[in-house]
C-alpha cells in the first residue's frame, strides 16, 4: 500500500449529496474519499454554502456562462483544495498538549501504523524528547484525498437554449470530466458503471492523465468493477492509449448501497479470488501495453512501475471481516459506505432520514426498481420521497416533474429522451399499458413498476441542502436514500472517531441483530432476488431468461462450495462461528434447490 495513504479504508461516493462534501470533513485526518461531479447545479450551490462559511467571496457561475458545467466542476475542486490545504496547515500547528485535531488524526490511525506507532511513542516521551517527536509527528501528517466520480452510464447528449444538439465534449459525462481535469486537485477520478468510449477517449485530451517529467501522474484512474473480466476489458481499453489504470475498486454486486450491478451471480468471494490469482497476469499485461502505447506516442513513461492497487466494498460489517478481506485476499484497502450515513460528522444526512435510519428496522433496507436506469436499487422504506411518490399518485398525478433530466434516457414516446420517472413518462406509459393490457391484476402489477420510479436528480441531492439550510430548487424537499442491506446492523448516530474505531476493532457499534458473515449475507441477498425474479415472470417466461435464471443458480452453488472450502481459512473467527457459517450456506443450498421450475413460453 502507498505510504501516502495513512489509512486502509476509503468512504466510496454515496448518492450525489451525502459525500458532495465529506473530503472537507474527513481529509484532514488523512481519510480519502468519493464526491460525485454528475450534478453541478448541487455542486454551484454547496460551492456557494463552502465559500460563506469560509468567508470567501462567492462568484457564481450561471447556466448562461459558456461551459458553465465544467467550469461549475473545476471552481468546486479547487475551493475544496484550498479549505483541505488550509485545514492541514492549521493542524500542523496546534498544540498536542491541548487534546486538539492533531492528536485526533494520530488516534485514528490504525494501531499498526507508523505514525499512529511514532504517537504513542511521544506520548511517553520526556519533556524535551517529546517536542522533538511532536515535530517529527506534524511532518508526517498527510491529507487524504478528494476521489471523484462519473457514474459512466449517465451520459446525456444536451442541446443549446434553442433546442440544438451540441457538440460532444458537452455532453454530460464529458463535461464532468473536462472539470476534474481542469482542476488543480491531485487525486483520482472513479469511472463506474461500465466502458465508455467516449468518455474513456476523451481522457486523451488531458495530460494530467499520463505520466509527467518525473514519471508521475497527477489524476490517476481507478475502475469501479464487479468482476475479473470487466476489470480486463476495461483496463485493456485505457492501456491501449496509453492509460495507467491505478486502482481496481471491486464492489459486491447486490451487497452496496445506491444501483446494484447484479450481473450473473457470481458472489464476491470467488470474483476477490480470481483477482488474488491473476493479479500479477493482469498487472504485467496492462503494463508493458501501455508502455509500448506511451512509447508510440512519444509522451513521458514511468521512471519506476507504476502501483496497481486492488480494493473492495460492499457489505462489511466488522474489524474482523475487514482485516479478513485485506490479509487473505491482497487488498490495498476497504471501503466503507453505507455506516457513514450514520455519522454527521463525515456525510450530509437531514435531521428527518437520519432519525428514520437511527430506528429503521430490517425490513425497511430494500432492493427496489425505484432508478429510471433500469437498473435495480437499494431503497429505504417511509423515505419523505417514498411518501412525495405515494401522494402524487394518490391525487391521480403519477411521476415526478423533470427539472434537471440527467437520467432522461428513454424515447419510446418523444424524439428527445425523457426520464422514465417524470410525469410525462409514467402518464403516456400507463395510457398504453392500459390498452394493451385487459387482465387487471397484470395491469396492476404492470403500473406499480412504472409508478415505483423516484426523480433520483432530485431526491439525491436534497439532503445536502436541508443539512446546509439552504434553498432546494423548485421546493422539492423529498429525499431519496439509498444505503447498503448492510446498515441494517447499525442502529444509532455515531462520531468520526467511533465508527473508525469500529472499522480497526477497537470498538464494537453493532447492534443486537443476529449478523451472518458478509459472505452469507450476500448469498441470501442473492437468492432473495432470484426468488423475487422468477416470481415475477408469472410462470412464463423466454429461453433467453430462463437460461439466465439457471446460469445465475449454479453461479451461487458454486460459490457455497467454494465458501465450504474457504472457512477453515477465516482465522479471525471461532469455531461456533464457523460451524454456523456451515450451517447458514446448506440452508442457502436446499432452499436454491426447491426454487420452482420454470416454463418457457415455448413450452
Amino acid at each position: 500500500m502507498s505510504n501516502t495513504t495513512p489509512h486502509t479504508f476509503h468512504i466510496p461516493v454515496m448518492g450525489l449529496a451525502f459525500t458532495i462534501d465529506t473530503p472537507i470533513k474527513v481529509a484532514k485526518y488523512g481519510i480519502s474519499s468519493v464526491v460525485s461531479i454528475m450534478e453541478d447545479h448541487l455542486i454551484e450551490q454547496m460551492r456557494e454554502v463552502l465559500c460563506k462559511s469560509n468567508g470567501l467571496e462567492y462568484v457564481k457561475i450561471n447556466i448562461s456562462d459558456n461551459d458553465y458545467r465544467a467550469k461549475r466542476i473545476t471552481a468546486y475542486l479547487n475551493l475544496m483544495q484550498d479549505i483541505i490545504d488550509n485545514q492541514i496547515e492549521a493542524l500542523r500547528i496546534e498544540d498536542f498538549d491541548n487534546n486538539e485535531d492533531i492528536n485526533k488524526y494520530f488516534e485514528m490511525l490504525p494501531d499498526n501504523a507508523y505514525a499512529k506507532i511514532f504517537y504513542n511513542t511521544m506520548l511517553e516521551s520526556e519533556r524535551d524528547e517529546r517536542k522533538i517527536n511532536q515535530n517529527k509527528l506534524r511532518k508526517l501528517i498527510v491529507a487524504g484525498k478528494i476521489d471523484v466520480n462519473i457514474m459512466t452510464k449517465l451520459d446525456k447528449t444536451n442541446y443549446d437554449t434553442e433546442g440544438n444538439e451540441l457538440p460532444t465534449q458537452f455532453s454530460d459525462a464529458l463535461a464532468a470530466l473536462r472539470g476534474y481535469a481542469n482542476s488543480r486537485i491531485e487525486s483520482s477520478i472513479v469511472f463506474s458503471a461500465g466502458l465508455n468510449p467516449r468518455l474513456f477517449s476523451y481522457c486523451e485530451n488531458f495530460e494530467d492523465f499520463y505520466p509527467n517529467l518525473n514519471g508521475q501522474i497527477n489524476k490517476k484512474i481507478i475502475l469501479k468493477v464487479s468482476d475479473y473480466r470487466s476489470a480486463l476489458i476495461q483496463g485493456k481499453y485505457l492501456a491501449k492509449k496509453g492509460l495507467w489504470i491505478s486502482e481496481f475498486r471491486i464492489e459486491s454486486g447486490i451487497n452496496c448501497g445506491g444501483h446494484a450491478f447484479i450481473s450473473n451471480g457470481i458472489p464476491f468471494g470467488p470474483i476477490l479470488e480470481e483477482f488474488k490469482l491473476k493479479r500479477n497476469d493482469l498487472y504485467n499485461e496492462l503494463l508493458v501495453t501501455c508502455v509500448n502505447t506511451l512509447k508510440t506516442l512519444g509522451k513521458n513513461s514511468f521512471l519506476i512501475n507504476p502501483e496497481l492497487k486492488i480494493t473492495a466494498q460492499g457489505g462489511i460489517g466488522t474489524s474482523e471481516e475487514n482485516s479478513f478481506l485485506i490479509d487473505y485476499y491482497n487488498l490495498d484497502s476497504t471501503g466503507w459506505g453505507s455506516p457513514f450515513l450514520l455519522v454527521p460528522e463525515a456525510t450530509n444526512v437531514d435531521s428527518e432520514t437520519l432519525n428514520k435510519l437511527k430506528s429503521a428496522k430490517k425490513e425497511d433496507y430494500y432492493l427496489s426498481h425505484s432508478s429510471p436506469l433500469g437498473v435495480p436499487f437499494n431503497n429505504f422504506r417511509n423515505s419523505s420521497s417514498d411518501k412525495q411518490r405515494k401522494m402524487r399518485m394518490d391525487k391521480n398525478r403519477p411521476g415526478s416533474p423533470c427539472y434537471k433530466k440527467f437520467l432522461s434516457m428513454d424515447k419510446e414516446f418523444t424524439d428527445k429522451p425523457i426520464c422514465t420517472a417524470s410525469r410525462e413518462y409514467q402518464n403516456l406509459k400507463i395510457k398504453q399499458l392500459k390498452s394493451q393490457i385487459t387482465d387487471l391484476n397484470i395491469l396492476e402489477k404492470e403500473i406499480e413498476k412504472i409508478t415505483e420510479k423516484e426523480c433520483l436528480c432530485e431526491g439525491l441531492g436534497a439532503s445536502a441542502l436541508l443539512v446546509n439550510n439552504t434553498k432546494l430548487p423548485h421546493n422539492l424537499s423529498a429525499v431519496t436514500i439509498c444505503p447498503g442491506p448492510n446498515l441494517k446492523y447499525f442502529s444509532d448516530v455515531f462520531s468520526l472517531k467511533q465508527m473508525v474505531d469500529h472499522i480497526y476493532g477497537r470498538l464494537n457499534i453493532l447492534n443486537n441483530l443476529n449478523r451472518p458473515n458478509i459472505f452469507v449475507n450476500e448469498l441470501r441477498l442473492y437468492f432473495d432476488y432470484l426468488k423475487k425474479e422468477i416470481e415475477e415472470q408469472y410462470n412464463v417466461i423466454s429461453e433467453k431468461k430462463l437460461a439466465y435464471f439457471q446460469t445465475f443458480k449454479a453461479n451461487l452453488l458454486i460459490g457455497i462450495d467454494y465458501y465450504e472450502g474457504l472457512i477453515p481459512k477465516i482465522k479471525q473467527s471461532n469455531t461456533e462461528f464457523k460451524n454456523n457459517i456451515i450451517k447458514q450456506l446448506k440452508e442457502i443450498k436446499s432452499s436454491l434447490n426447491l426454487l420452482p421450475l420454470l416454463h418457457t413460453a415455448q413450452s
